[in-house]
């Protein structure tokens, strides 16, 4: 494939905002939404295990893994950035020297993380409210699953090389191979094998590499878009690189410190109640993963129009971007109000644990209803030129908008009680955010032509 085989049209700016929105939406949705169902496949097999224990210790392993993989996620829309700009200028060996460069950045980081963690595991999960048997089983989860974060890393990176070139398919190609190992091996290694808790690790390693040899497959032999890494040429990319990945990965690790605080707090009344979390932890993700498929695509198309001073229909597919957020959110809502029995069978959820799945089926509705608003104001923020902004309120949500309204709340009104403090934390950040979108494009509106 060479350079002059891209498509140079700005397609959205042209035709329907609206149809642009769900075109993207849907296509990115499907890879995407397979790495929620890897995580839910995984919990549904350990919980079948009978043991609310195991439950648990798989729920506080992913919080930690919840930050490496954030990291990846800053890592691979960096890179992604780069190379798209190179070949959109013109310039396929800048773009075979930035993929060389970043992919090796993304070893470099993803390693390093690994290294830190590796040993801190159990101070780390302790950190997190871990004890007893939840402890030293998600200790040993953690052993085998840290190391792996580096192929996923890798293979997140090359996904979004994909991306860049724009082969959608095989980028989509890349995340459902994961998922496909995993709902193959999963059974056969936790039940057949007999290893339960640590099969499920080990089939989450499997399922790096492949996701890693699917993506090598792509981007290398397919696309000839990785050159060959240098030295110098890694050194003097960095900076271009970090640039983009440091205000990216701030802003996603925002979402598991809330995550992490939230978990702690919730491990006080117990590991029935734990299990719990993990399991809303998972599904709900998954339910309502088309939203941040929405964040990630509609970013294009503001750039685009922003880009040929289309400032009406920058505004234009904000809105659309909301309002499809919205109705999509009431619409899940509603299923998943009406599936948490079928859920908590599907968990072997039982007691404290069921009613507490029950409660958080009925009431992730609004919740997830003001994180579509914050995930849409986010791209709005980082493709019009404000990504500050996507840092404020994702970290204001994370700390202001979860800690005191977590805190207080469980500690009226027990764990129903933190989880509508979620809810009224992330509904003052999301109005908040929404506001700030329109702001934001209002100003650009006012900016004298070729500023």
């Amino acid at each position: 494939m060479t350079s002059g085989s891209l498509l140079t049209r700005a397609i959205f700016t042209e035709g329907s905002t609206m149809r642009h929105v769900l075109v993207m939406t849907g296509t990115a949705s499907v890879g995407l939404m397979s790495i929620f169902l890897v995580d839910l496949l995984s919990l549904i097999y350990v919980s079948r295990l009978g043991d609310p224990n195991l439950t648990a210790a798989v729920g506080y392993a992913t919080q930690v893994l919840f930050f490496s993989v954030s990291i990846n996620i800053g890592l691979s829309i960096a890179i992604g950035a780069l190379v798209a700009r190179a070949i959109g200028a013109g310039d396929w060996p800048d773009a075979q020297r930035l993929a060389a460069s970043g992919l090796v950045h993304v070893v470099i980081v993803a390693g390093l993380v690994s290294c830190v963690a590796l040993p801190l595991r159990r101070e780390i999960l302790i950190l997190f409210g871990a004890r007893g048997e939840a402890l030293d089983v998600g200790a040993t989860f953690l052993a085998i699953t840290l190391p792996a974060t580096i192929f996923l890393g890798l293979g997140m990176s090359l996904a979004s090389l994909l991306r860049a070139v724009g082969d959608a398919r095989r980028a989509m190609f890349v995340t459902l191979s994961g998922a496909i190992v995993t709902a193959c091996l999963d059974p056969i290694f936790i039940f057949g094998f007999g290893l339960g808790v640590d099969g499920a690790a080990i089939v989450t390693l499997i399922s790096r590499f492949v996701l890693l040899a699917v993506g090598l497959h792509g981007a290398v032999r397919k696309h000839g878009l990785v050159g060959r890494p240098y030295r110098e040429a890694v050194i003097y990319d960095l900076p271009a690189m970090m640039t983009i990945a440091v205000p990216a990965i701030l802003t996603n690790l925002a979402a598991p410190v809330a995550n992490a605080y939230s978990m702690r707090i919730f491990s006080h009344f117990g590991e029935a109640v734990v299990a719990a979390f993990a399991i809303n932890d998972r599904v709900t993700p998954f339910a309502f993963g088309v939203l941040f498929a929405l964040s990630g695509s509609v970013g294009p198309i503001m750039a685009q129009n922003l880009g040929a001073r289309l400032i009406r229909r920058v505004r234009q597919t904000l809105t659309n971007s909301f309002v499809f957020s919205a109705i999509y959110v009431v619409i899940v809502s509603a299923l998943l109000r009406e599936a948490a029995p079928i859920v908590i069978d599907i968990f072997n959820a039982r007691g404290e644990t069921a009613e507490l799945v029950r409660f958080f089926c009925a009431y992730a509705g609004p919740l997830w209803l003001f994180l579509g608003g914050i995930f849409v104001a986010n791209a709005a923020f980082n493709n019009l030129g404000f990504p500050l902004l996507s840092t404020l309120f994702n970290w204001g949500r994370a700390t202001l908008g979860v800690i005191p309204f977590v805190t207080i709340g469980a500690a009226r009104f027990g764990p129903e009680g933190g989880f509508i403090g979620l809810i009224a934390g992330s509904a003052m950040f999301g109005i908040g955010a929404v506001a700030a979108a329109y702001f934001v494009t209002a100003k650009l509106a006012k900016r004298p032509k070729g500023a």
